[in-house]
């Protein structure tokens, strides 16, 4: 059973423009430390504002479909994108992210969130899925 869908569009140069003035604290703010050493190591082929921007997408669309947008305590840390062994990305939630997708998943049930991320510069997308299975 689908429990929320969620999408964002990001316009990388908005990102660009956050970072050229507040860099660190918006940083610091909003991104795990996975996702910073994986934009980090982009920042060479200067594919790191894609890589932030992405991942940006991916905590607007994972808040919007757990319905709640940042509010009840939501933090963008505590949505973090990380890498699936087979390379697909994925999300790992903590603290109040995670309470809430605890709550809205049915007794009985395990969730499971689908992630697509692309960019078209200037453009940055993510789309979710939270699935509900039943338990094994």
């Amino acid at each position: 059973m689908i429990l929320g869908i969620g999408s964002d569009l990001v316009d990388i140069r908005r990102i660009e423009k956050v970072m050229s003035r507040f860099e660190q604290r918006f940083i610091e703010r909003c991104f795990t430390d996975i996702e910073r050493q994986k934009a980090e190591a982009r920042r060479p082929g200067g594919t790191h504002m894609a890589t932030y921007a992405k991942r940006f997408a991916a905590k607007e669309a994972m808040a919007k479909a757990m319905g709640t947008g940042f509010s009840g305590g939501i933090l963008m840390k505590e949505i973090g994108v990380i890498t699936a062994d087979n390379g697909a990305p994925s999300l790992e939630l903590s603290g109040s992210a995670l309470k809430r997708l605890n709550a809205i998943t049915p007794q009985g049930h395990e969730a499971f969130i689908h992630l697509s991320l692309a960019d078209e510069p200037p453009l940055a997308k993510a789309e979710i899925i939270i699935e509900a299975r039943v338990k094994d």
